[in-house]
């Protein structure tokens, strides 16, 4: 796994879950970090959003440190403010940082009351196991109804050197983001600038978190952080800074995808593309309500190669265009040309829909040249099983 230079990381069990496995992790740059986040879009913003926020805002954009805890999502709680504010104190009074320098974050269960003094007493204990190689136990960390921890790392060799830039993400159920999603933490040893990491972070999260559906839920902790603390001794030049975010892009995109394809009972990732609009964001309005259609996500799970049901899903999105013009592939086979069923072999396409990619394509003739990529997984019964029983 590719890490960036100068952070640590580190994992403890804090007693929050009711299973006996690290809830509490820190990652530690080792001067404080150009920083920048996007938060949920959810009006009922928990505590953990507000205060990094806010944090952000006193600190112009630097961090030092990030404390994340799973299993209590600190959300619409008595205290929720308290805890949230203590634990970043007590942090940055540890590592020696202003309070406006430690970021927090949080997952797992809303409106149950988070004891901050199980996060105190082990903050000690994550102190001292602090290590360089701790990325992959942190990612396993953060980690909910997950099956699988989702990371990537990518090197960028530069006119001076080389930078690298490494993620890790949680997030299986409660996703349609429409900012950013779930927990995502995206560290590089780049020296950047808080507004070049800002914008970063922004134009990367447009074109990957922003991108992926599971449920159409948004979260009510949803954050998103990009660090970039220099460790690499050099700044990019301005002409190579394109390739910087180009990488980013890339990181984030595997990391949204990882996300999906690890959807709350999926059995399929399911890429759409859509092309043919005026305007990216109708092409993404369309992208988005396709899917969200659990009849679509369903028909997928079942190898059904129902095109009614995309059309339809597209035709809700609230934007106008001409039905007769509308083009479906799935899986590159064509079943609808301009608004009609196209011939194709049904068997043939049930057993190109049992694989655990599904391609559907969307194209809409002559209404321009947007198009957008987007990501969703199929919907089966191991979806509401999940969920009739999270919290108990």
């Amino acid at each position: 796994m590719i890490v960036p230079l100068g952070y640590r990381y580190a994992t403890a069990y804090a007693g929050i879950r009711k299973e006996t496995r690290d809830d509490l992790a820190l990652i530690v740059s080792g001067v404080p970090a150009a920083c920048a986040a996007v938060f949920t879009q959810n009006r009922v913003a928990a505590a953990p959003v507000r205060l990094s926020r806010r944090s952000l805002r006193e600190s112009r954009g630097v961090a030092g440190a990030i404390l994340i805890n799973a299993g209590n999502a600190n959300c619409a709680t008595r205290t929720g403010d308290k805890v949230a504010l203590s634990t970043a104190r007590a942090t940055a009074k540890m590592l020696r940082l202003t309070p406006a320098q430690v970021l927090v974050a949080s997952t797992g269960v809303i409106g149950v009351e988070l004891d901050a003094q199980l996060i105190l007493n082990t903050l000690p204990r994550l102190k001292e196991g602090l290590t360089q190689d701790g990325f992959e136990p942190v990612s396993r960390a953060i980690m909910t109804t997950d099956l699988v921890s989702k990371t990537e790392g990518v090197e960028l060799k530069l006119r001076r050197g080389t930078v690298r830039i490494a993620g890790m993400t949680k997030g299986s159920g409660m996703i349609q983001p429409r900012m950013a999603t779930t927990l995502g933490f995206l560290m590089t040893d780049a020296l950047l600038a808080p507004a070049v990491v800002s914008r970063m972070v922004r134009a990367g999260n447009a074109v990957s978190y922003d991108r992926i559906s599971v449920d159409g839920d948004t979260s009510t902790n949803d954050t998103l952080v990009m660090m970039a603390n220099g460790a690499c001794g050099f700044r990019p030049d301005l002409k190579e800074l394109p390739a910087v975010q180009e990488a980013v892009n890339a990181v984030l995109q595997s990391l949204a995808k990882q996300i999906a394809r690890d959807g709350e009972g999926a059995t399929k990732l399911i890429e759409i593309q859509v092309s043919g609009t005026a305007k990216a964001e109708k092409a993404v309005a369309i992208a988005r309500s396709i899917a969200n259609s659990p009849l679509v996500k369903t028909a997928v799970a079942g190898n059904d190669p129902n095109w009614g049901r995309i059309i339809c899903a597209a035709g809700n999105a609230g934007v106008e265009f001409d039905p007769a013009k509308v083009s479906i592939q799935i899986q590159g086979v064509t079943v609808c040309k301009r608004g009609l069923a196209a011939p194709f072999s049904e068997a043939d396409l049930k057993t190109k829909l049992n694989s655990p990619d599904v391609l559907i394509q969307v194209a809409l003739e002559g209404s321009g040249r947007a198009s957008t990529t987007f990501w969703t997984c199929d919907l089966t019964e191991g979806y509401i099983r999940i969920n009739a029983s999270y919290r108990t």
